[in-house]
């Protein structure tokens, strides 16, 4: 008996375990694996499948729909969520980048910043004479060039171009579309820009190793991620963001500035706007320039990033949380970047080892620089820091920010606005907003929240969001199967439409609502671009339309028509599309019936003009010679173009009709209306 209990009360125990722990993981599965709600909405598998495509991928692929409806649209997304689908063919498009391998240190030193850069190195290499500073003239650019050349020196530009084509070749590739889109996203939301000095080469590693890495993590993770990166810290200048004591930094300073901000609390709930009033507002500037303060990043990190406008901080929050953060900035990489080389003296003379000792943080391409940080007592947002503190504020400080419940309904709401509508219902933004709290500001959590939502399949969520340009011409590319091996000529139609991508200036980055990307001007902007990739006359994209129709030509106009909506636009009543479309085939009038039908159709105020959006004059050609690739001047001109400079001719809708005479003109036109057409700018 005794010998049997020895056997038996082990196993009980065991059986026990066994059954707990299955529960447990039955919960965990029940939980991750549970049906969306599409069937209570009304939608079958495949329609399911193709809002779900349409959201969280840059466009389906032909037969995309179909996989996805097979294996189960909630194991679609959870694979899309784990991001770990190979990526070969996508990796060996990208192995020519050389700069996708470099870290900032190699970039800065490979790719001079500009020609002044380059100039003060010859100098100092003892290459040209420190009195030949008029580089400008025509005799000292061939000494720059060949001073370049021997040293291994690349222009900037190229350095952009690689950086624009990556992005373009991941978004029309990678199997991890909603890596890639989710990228996109925080880029967008912590937005730095190429237009800002040496911000622009610290963004290849900013998105590659910062961006990409955490945007299905953590959101915490991102956010101090991003602050510490050289990217963010040159953009928004707080690597210049400084308080010593030979600058005012002292605690009798800082109570001085907190008198002058209750003085001017009173004054504002009094109303008094005297004399007075200016010469408060006058020394509180003083006193803060006298501190060394920069709150850009202060401002924008609670504005924009976290809080939301209206996230419950004051001035006196964004000032102090400024001071939270000064001594953040830029490890030296390059004798000629943002005042690195006083910082490269004092490690070469005190040495890592001893700063670390004095409060010194050296982590990657991040420093904290104890002697220039604000050491007095702080509050923000009602929580102090004690006087003497250091680095651990900054991230206590952004620890807070992350974990604020007004972040968690920002953020929830901008990813609703980003995957749901433009006007989220509240009832889902505060569903994503709890998990976003109770779990720790997961990301792939509240994801998850989102789609296990009926709003998400709700009938006025389906095709509500319109694409952006880069999201029309990356999902043209997919709906066409296109081989596309001049990713920067896309690029050009994409900033012709009004989306320059990482050259927006505002920390705000692209707005996400429709009415600012469509008006009728947009609308013409984007038929031209349907017509110019459907008849194949943009250079280095390719494609066969009636391989996505097995081959198959259409005997008609009108049946083209009907079979290429329902190819390109899977599992959408297109009905009503055919209609609208099928008078202006042959019509010779045909840009005028666009300019109306769009307009009719998509019912929406012009945008707002962007301030990055300045087109600039350039080269004019950028159209093939009917091939698919260009002649040999056409490319001649590309290898000298310069990012940002080229200019896309505005081509009448006749004039790619006349360019497309001898190519399928029946085919390429009606497929070519069908991209310019309002439903295809729809997801």
């Amino acid at each position: 008996m005794k010998t049997y209990s020895k056997v038996f009360l082990p196993l009980l125990v065991l059986i026990a375990a066994i059954g707990i722990f299955s529960s447990y993981t039955t919960s965990e599965q029940s939980m991750n694996s549970a049906k969306f709600p599409y069937k209570k909405a009304g939608l079958t598998d495949k329609q399911a499948a193709a809002h779900l495509l349409s959201r969280f991928t840059f466009g389906a692929t032909p037969g995309q729909v179909d996989e996805v409806a097979k294996i189960g649209v909630e194991k679609w997304f959870e694979q899309q969520l784990e991001a770990s689908q190979p990526d070969d063919s996508l990796s060996a498009m990208l192995n020519p980048y050389e700069t996708l391998s470099m870290d900032n240190t190699q970039i800065v030193n490979i790719y001079p910043q500009n020609n002044n850069v380059t100039l003060k190195m010859a100098i100092k290499d003892g290459y040209i004479k420190s009195d030949s500073g008029q580089f400008d003239k025509k005799e000292y650019r061939p000494l720059l060039e060949a001073y370049m050349k021997e040293k291994g020196l690349k222009p900037s530009g190229e350095l952009f171009r690689q950086l624009i084509n990556q992005k373009i070749l991941r978004a029309a590739y990678s199997n991890n579309q909603l890596k890639e889109v989710m990228t996109s996203f925080w880029f967008n939301h912590f937005n730095v820009s190429l237009t800002k000095n040496e911000c622009g080469h610290y963004i290849t590693v900013y998105e590659k190793d910062v961006l990409r890495p955490n945007a299905l993590g953590n959101f915490g993770t991102l956010l101090l991620a991003t602050a510490k990166s050289p990217a963010m810290l040159a953009y928004l200048d707080n690597f210049r963001s400084v308080a010593s004591e030979g600058n005012g930094n002292t605690e009798a300073g800082a109570k001085r500035l907190r008198e002058l901000y209750a003085q001017q609390l009173m004054m504002n709930q009094t109303g008094d706007t005297t004399g007075r009033y200016k010469e408060i507002m006058d020394k509180i500037k003083k006193a803060k320039n006298a501190q060394g303060l920069n709150e850009n990043y202060a401002r924008e990190v609670m504005e924009l990033h976290t809080l939301g406008v209206d996230g419950g901080y004051t001035q006196t929050d964004v000032t102090n949380a400024a001071k939270v953060l000064t001594g953040w900035t830029i490890y030296p990489m390059h004798d000629y970047y943002g005042g690195q080389q006083a910082i490269k003296k004092m490690i070469e003379k005190v040495g890592e080892e001893k700063l670390k000792q004095q409060g010194f943080v050296h982590d990657g391409d991040f420093m904290f620089t104890v002697n220039k940080h604000d050491k007095t007592e702080k509050v923000v947002l009602g929580k102090t820091f004690p006087a003497g503190g250091g680095y651990d504020e900054g991230v206590k400080l952004l620890d807070i920010l992350a974990h604020h419940t007004s972040t968690a309904h920002f953020i929830s709401k901008k990813l609703a606005v980003r995957f749901v509508s433009d006007n989220p219902p509240q009832a889902l933004i505060d569903r994503m907003a709890k998990t976003f709290l109770d779990k720790d500001g997961n990301i792939k959590e509240v994801l998850m929240t989102m789609v296990k939502s009926p709003e998400f399949w709700a009938a006025d969520a389906l095709r509500d969001k319109i694409k952006s340009p880069f999201e029309l011409t990356i999902s043209t590319v997919r709906a066409l199967n296109a081989k596309v091996t001049q990713p920067y000529q896309l690029f050009n139609w994409i900033n012709k439409m009004g989306e320059k991508i990482y050259y927006y200036q505002a920390p705000t980055g692209f707005p996400d609502k429709a009415q600012y990307w469509i008006n009728t001007g947009s609308l013409l902007s984007r038929m031209n671009f349907g017509l110019a990739m459907a008849s194949q006359r943009i250079p280095g994209v390719t494609f066969s339309l009636v391989g996505l129709n097995n081959n198959h030509e259409p005997e008609s106009a009108e049946a083209a028509l009907a079979t290429y909506c329902k190819l390109l636009m899977p599992e959408r009543k297109v009905d009503e599309t055919v209609k609208r479309l099928q008078p202006l085939i042959n019509d010779p009038q045909l840009h005028k019936k666009i300019d109306s039908a769009a307009s009719k159709a998509m019912s929406m105020a012009p945008p707002q003009e962007p301030q990055s959006m300045t087109m600039n004059s350039g080269d004019d050609m950028m159209m093939s010679n009917g091939d698919g690739e260009g002649t040999a001047h056409d490319k001649k001109r590309l290898l000298k173009e310069k990012p940002g400079k080229k200019k896309v001719p505005d081509y009448t809708i006749q004039q790619l009709m006349a360019m497309n005479a001898g190519n399928n003109t029946m085919l390429s036109q009606v497929t070519g209306i069908i991209i310019g057409s309002p439903e295809f700018q729809r997801r």
